[in-house]
């Protein structure tokens, strides 16, 4: 992280911030993992008041091989806070460099204002992880059959080179035989178009 020389007026700012933040509605549902998360236009819809009441603006910047920075600064001093990291899209194209691009900035920005967007468990998912793995027999996970939306979902992502594969969709979902041969014939098509 860098930051200005003196911090003391951005630091009484996000103070203010603070106490006008709200809560950042979680409006999006992940559906492979049903969690509920914020989108990044949710966040910034959510925080634009809060940081001009403050004299607080955030800017952004990709950079170089998959590096984003984030830049807070304090309108009226000056002074600023600035965080730069990397990171990897699983596919260089268009397409996962600008998911890679969206889900830098949501972290990022969540991250330098403290937000709380995605859902917070308290650890409870890795806890019952844990009692699962001590479990000795286990009992058979009864998946819900795919519906239509998670179905055009997968298909969508597969069409765009994500890494979905039919085993995975499997082990979340009851497939009918129609889906899963849609599913095969669409990642055997997208397969041979990249190569």
């Amino acid at each position: 992280m860098e930051k200005s020389e003196k911090i003391i007026n951005i630091s009484k700012a996000l103070l203010k911030f603070d106490a006008e933040m709200g809560t950042v509605k979680m409006g999006e549902v992940n559906p492979f993992f049903h969690n509920k998360y914020a989108s990044l236009s949710d966040i910034l819809e959510a925080i634009k008041e809060p940081l001009q009441k403050a004299g607080l603006t955030i800017k952004q910047f990709p950079e170089g091989d998959n590096m984003l920075t984030t830049l807070l600064i304090h309108a009226e001093s000056g002074e600023y806070l600035s965080s730069t990291y990397s990171m990897k899209a699983v596919k260089d194209d268009p397409q996962q460099q600008g998911s890679r691009i969206t889900y830098q900035r949501r972290y990022s920005i969540g991250a330098v204002l403290g937000l709380n967007i995605d859902k917070d468990d308290d650890g409870d998912d890795a806890s019952k992880k844990n009692d699962k793995q001590k479990e000795k027999v286990k009992e058979p996970v009864k998946k819900n059959p795919m519906g239509e939306k998670p179905f055009l979902q997968a298909i969508e992502k597969i069409v765009k080179g994500q890494p979905i594969t039919l085993e995975a969709l499997k082990g979340l979902y009851e497939l009918t035989p129609d889906q899963e041969k849609k599913i095969t014939e669409t990642i055997t098509k997208y397969k041979k178009e990249e190569k």
